[in-house]
């Protein structure tokens, strides 16, 4: 009994244990020196400004003209004029504008307390003696965020960059997980991804007044390449469905032909005249700074874990794929069933074109390269038999995550690329070994 409880639960949470394991390894092998960036660092420096100095010191400011120095500065600035301090300059550029604003102090005659640094320009060497190089400015001490020990991997931003990155692709799973429990294959999403992405900015370029698009304008030229695709995953679903013609045929015809549009519609090039607000849906962050991408797959799993395991639809595509003949007989149509699978798997892989022409703010014919294997790679680690009949909407999630993990745990320990595929091809050998195995027991 314990033994066969042991085994169910390993065949149905299997590949979330694998992904845990994935987690820790790379946690394990990434773990090193970290120093704060951005506001956090400038919160710490704040703390021990107000701790070490009590009221109204005297205090420079320096950071790089980056991103994070930016923040870090206008953060350390506000937090320090609030608590009473006085910031005499901040510095936002190389070490000759910290000693420009070193030498204008002390010409001033002005005592400096604190020179507030990065971790980066704590390093300059305008800083190595300043009382020999600045004696009027007194004995100002220099403070630099102080370095803790934690992984790369587990790092905030690397996390939601794993999320933000496979986040088209387990979109695009969705679709491909009902195809394959229904039997089928479709080997045409990637196409229909980049087609969809070249379609969606065409429209905004042509129709929907370019780079002065509204917001209205923008939706309505993303539905109309969402639609586009879907009638394309309709005539592909009609063509199987009707002559019976094997979907890996019809979606290989399917993927070049999509591909051909996709190149064609874009002539050979990018299109890149759309908003600066197009970026919405890809790149910003709405809710604890999650990225909208990511909350849209999450929800659309949610709805899909509900179709699949609450709904008749769901209950009619495991027939379909368990034993298409059975189905039939008992009543269910299936023919209306295969094509919806087709459809949805269209519609979702022209989502996923939205998206990437969003986080790429343009749209290219290159999209989607190879996407369509990653997609199965997705669905099949997640635990789908390619038979048709298994497979679960949290094992395919799982499944992409389990990839996305493994690419950036690679790329964080310095694997070089071409070892990256054998890897990936490998893992994804290794799951369809463990669904046969499975399956002889």
């Amino acid at each position: 009994m314990m033994k066969q409880t042991l085994r169910r639960i390993l065949s149905d949470h299997g590949m979330i244990l694998v992904l845990l394991l994935l987690c820790a390894f790379f946690s394990a092998v990434t773990y090193s020196e970290q120093s704060p960036i951005g506001e956090a660092a400038a919160g710490q420096i704040a703390g021990a400004i107000k701790s070490q100095f009590g009221k109204a010191p005297r205090v420079l400011i320096v950071a790089r003209d980056q991103s994070d120095d930016a923040a870090f500065a206008k953060k350390l600035d506000a937090t320090l004029a609030a608590a009473g301090a006085e910031v005499l300059a901040v510095v936002k550029g190389e070490p000759k504008d910290a000693r420009d604003a070193l030498q204008k102090i002390a010409a001033s005659g002005g005592r400096l307390d604190v020179i507030a640094c990065t971790e980066s320009t704590a390093a300059w060497l305008v800083f190595s003696d300043l009382k020999a190089d600045f004696p009027l400015l007194g004995a100002p001490r220099l403070l630099k965020p102080q370095s803790y020990r934690w992984p790369n991997f587990l790092k905030s931003e690397n996390l939601l960059n794993i999320a933000n990155q496979i986040a088209v692709i387990a979109i695009v799973a969705i679709g491909m997980t009902m195809v394959i429990i229904t039997g089928g294959i479709d080997l045409s999403v990637g196409s229909l991804l980049a087609l969809s992405a070249v379609l969606a900015a065409r429209f905004i370029r042509d129709y929907s007044g370019g780079v002065g698009a509204s917001v209205a304008g923008m939706t309505l030229a993303c539905l109309g390449a969402v639609i586009a695709c879907g009638a394309v995953g309709a005539f592909s679903g009609g063509v199987i469905t009707r002559f019976d013609i094997p979907p890996f045929i019809v979606t290989l015809a399917m993927m070049l032909v999509g591909s051909g549009l996709a190149y064609i519609l874009a002539s050979g090039q990018s299109v890149y005249q759309v908003p600066d607000s197009f970026v919405w849906l890809g790149r910003r962050a709405s809710f604890f700074n999650i990225p909208n991408a990511v909350l849209l797959m999450l929800v659309l799993y949610v709805l899909a874990h509900g179709v699949m395991s609450r709904t008749w639809l769901g209950r009619y595509l495991y027939a379909v794929g368990g034993n298409r003949e059975a189905a039939r007989l008992s009543g269910v149509p299936v023919r209306r069933v295969l094509l919806f699978a087709y459809v949805a798997s269209a519609v979702l892989a022209g989502l996923g074109g939205v998206i990437m022409a969003s986080q790429l703010k343009s749209g290219s014919a290159t999209y989607g390269n190879m996407y369509e294997l990653y997609v199965i790679a997705a669905v099949v680690v997640g635990g789908a038999s390619l038979s048709g009949g298994e497979g679960r909407m949290l094992g395919t999630l799982t499944g992409a995550f389990t990839i996305a993990v493994i690419q950036n745990g690679m790329n964080l320990t310095n694997v070089e690329s071409y070892t990256q595929k054998v890897v990936l091809g490998l893992v994804i050998l290794g799951a369809v070994m463990l669904d046969r195995i499975r399956h002889r027991q």
